[in-house]
C-alpha cells in the first residue's frame, strides 16, 4: 500500500505541473515527481582528509569511490544504481557528456577529456549495486579546502536557499567538533519542517581508530567520545546523533582478499613478546623484522588498507583463534569499526522515514517555486502544501523533535526521552518507538501502544503541564493511537 504523504505530495506536484506548464518549470516539477519513486539521496559532507569517500566505498561495499587527492575529489559525485557502468559529466557550461573510465586498485578513475574540474558542476557514476538500490550516495569536496572554490561546492549543493536541496538527508564526518562544522550544519538547518532539519542530519566521528593513536581500545575511547557530542546541547541541534566510525577498516573489511589475510597471518604468527616493538609506529613496522616474509611494498600496502590499529586487530583476531578465515575476519572488523551501527542507524533515522524525507524535499522544492514565480492558479498549490504540512502526522512528529533540539519543548529528561522515543527519535519502526524487541507480538506491541497512549494523554490534560510540552504531548497522543489503528487495520 503507497504512503498516504507520498501520494498526497504527488498530487501537489501534479497540479503545479499544471499550473506552470509552458514555463520552462514543468521539466524540473516533472522530475521531481520522479525523484518520489527513486531512492533516498543522502549526501556524505565533511572537511578536507575527514574519510567521506573512504565511508562511502565502506557503505556500498565496493571501492569505487577514489579517496587520493585527485582532480575528482574536487567534484560533486552522484553514485547511483543502474543496469550499466557509465560515467556522466555535466559541465557549468554546455550539455552533459559521457566520459572515459578506469578501474585502478578498485577505485574508479575518471578521465575528465579535457575538462577542468572547476568546469564540471557534478559527476554521475552509475553502478549495479544492491547498496545503491536502497539510497543514492552523494560524495562531496572536502569543506575548508585550501581552495575557496572547492570548499563552496557542499555548501551550495546543501544549503542552496533557491532551489530544492538535492539530497533528502546528510551523513556529516567530524574528527572533533570545530566551529566550521556547526556553521556548515546550521546552514543546512531550518526550523521550518519542509526545510532540512536535525531528524535528517547524522553525524559520524570519523577516523575513529585513529583517536587512540591506534591503540586496541581506541574505538572504546571513540564511543566516549561520540556519546559526549551526541549529548552536547549545540550538537543535537543540528544534527541526530553522533556514531564512532573507523572507515579505512569498515572499507577493508568489505573488500578483504585472501592475500591481505594470509599476509595478516604472517604479522599473528611473530611472538608475542615482539609484536609490540613491531607495531609501535608505521615506520618501525614497515623497517623492523625482515624474516616476516614480506616486502617493504607490501606492508605499506597493508598500512594503506588497514592502518595501525587494523593490523593489530586483526593480528590479534588471528592469534587467539577469534577467527580462521577471511569472511570471518571480514565480518569481526566490520563489526568493530562500526560500520554495522552506522548501517542500523541509517536504516532506522533514514531509510525508516524514507517517504517524509522525500515528501519533505519535494514541498520545500515546490513551495519555492510557488513563492518566487506567482501564477495563476499558484496560490492554490500554496494552500495545499501548507495544509499537508499543517495535518500529516509525520510532519507533526517531525517538528516536535525539531522543537525538542532546540530547546523549545523542556521538562524532565526522563519525560523528553520517553517524548523523543515515541515519536520516532531514535526511529521510525514501531517496536523502537515502544522500546520493545524487535520480535515483539502483536499482543505485547498492542499492550505497550495502549500504556502509552495512557500516559501521554494523562500528561496533556494535565493542567500543571507546561503550554509546549502539552501540545508536544497531543502528538505523541496521535503517535499512540496510530499505532494501534494500524494493529486492527491489519486484523
Amino acid at each position: 500500500m503507497r504512503d498516504p504523504l507520498i501520494e498526497r505530495t504527488r498530487a501537489v506536484l501534479t497540479r503545479a505541473l499544471e499550473v506552470y506548464r509552458g514555463t520552462g518549470h514543468d521539466a524540473r516539477l516533472a522530475a521531481l515527481r520522479a525523484r518520489l519513486d527513486e531512492p533516498l539521496r543522502v549526501a556524505i559532507a565533511g572537511r578536507v582528509k575527514s574519510g567521506k569517500s573512504t565511508l562511502l566505498n565502506a557503505l556500498v561495499g565496493e571501492r569505487l569511490a577514489p579517496t587520493d587527492e585527485g582532480e575528482c575529489t574536487r567534484i560533486v559525485t552522484w553514485y547511483r544504481d543502474g543496469h550499466t557502468y557509465e560515467v556522466l559529466a555535466r559541465p557549468v557550461t554546455g550539455e552533459p557528456r559521457q566520459l572515459r573510465f578506469s578501474r585502478e586498485n578498485d577505485a574508479i578513475q575518471v578521465d575528465l577529456g579535457g575538462l577542468k574540474p572547476e568546469d564540471v558542476a557534478e559527476l554521475y557514476v552509475t553502478w549495479p549495486s544492491q547498496a545503491l538500490r536502497t539510497a543514492t550516495l552523494i560524495d562531496t569536496p572536502g569543506i575548508g579546502s585550501l581552495s575557496e572554490r572547492v570548499s563552496r561546492r557542499a555548501w551550495e549543493l546543501l544549503t542552496t536557499d533557491d532551489e530544492e536541496t538535492p539530497a533528502d538527508a546528510v551523513i556529516y564526518l567530524m574528527r572533533h567538533l570545530h566551529a566550521g562544522d556547526l556553521e556548515f550544519l546550521r546552514a543546512f538547518q531550518d526550523t521550518e519542517v519542509s526545510r532540512p532539519n536535525p531528524v535528517n542530519a547524522i553525524g559520524v566521528l570519523s577516523r575513529a581508530d585513529e583517536i587512540g593513536v591506534g591503540r586496541m581500545d581506541a574505538m572504546n575511547s571513540a564511543q566516549r567520545i561520540a556519546a559526549r557530542l551526541a549529548t552536547d546541547i549545540n550538537v543535537r541541534r543540528v544534527v541526530q546523533t553522533v556514531v564512532p566510525v573507523a572507515g579505512l577498516l569498515a572499507e577493508t573489511a568489505a573488500t578483504l582478499t585472501e592475500t591481505e589475510m594470509a599476509q595478516l597471518r604472517r604479522v599473528a604468527d611473530v611472538p608475542i613478546h615482539q609484536i609490540d616493538d613491531l607495531l609501535l609506529t608505521a615506520d618501525r613496522f614497515v623497517e623492523l623484522m625482515p624474516e616476516l616474509g614480506l616486502t617493504d611494498l607490501e606492508r605499506r600496502a597493508l598500512l594503506d588498507r588497514f592502518g595501525l590499529f587494523g593490523i593489530r586487530l586483526g593480528a590479534a583476531l588471528l592469534r587467539r583463534k577469534v577467527v580462521n578465515t577471511a569472511t570471518e575476519l571480514a565480518r569481526e572488523l566490520a563489526e568493530r569499526s562500526g560500520i554495522n551501527a552506522l548501517k542500523e542507524i541509517l536504516s532506522s533515522l533514514f531509510f525508516g522515514r524514507r517517504d517524509v524525507l522525500k515528501s519533505r524535499s519535494a514541498l520545500l522544492a515546490v513551495d519555492a517555486l510557488v513563492r518566487t514565480v506567482p501564477r495563476p492558479g499558484a496560490d492554490a498549490v500554496a494552500a495545499e502544501i501548507e495544509e499537508i504540512i499543517a495535518s500529516a502526522h509525520p510532519f507533526n512528529e517531525l517538528r516536535v523533535l525539531s522543537a525538542i533540539r532546540a530547546g523549545w519543548v523542556t521538562g524532565k529528561p526522563e519525560v523528553i526521552e520517553d517524548l523523543e522515543q515515541i515519536i520516532g527519535g531514535s526511529g521510525a519502526a514501531v517496536h523502537t518507538r515502544l522500546r520493545l524487541p524487535a520480535d515483539a507480538s502483536e499482543e505485547q506491541i498492542k499492550a505497550a501502544a495502549n500504556e502509552a497512549l495512557l500516559r501521554w494523554q494523562r500528561r496533556a490534560e494535565n493542567p500543571l503541564t507546561p503550554h509546549e510540552l502539552a501540545i508536544a504531548s497531543r502528538v505523541a497522543v496521535r503517535t499512540c493511537e496510530g499505532i494501534l489503528a494500524d494493529l486492527a487495520r491489519l486484523r
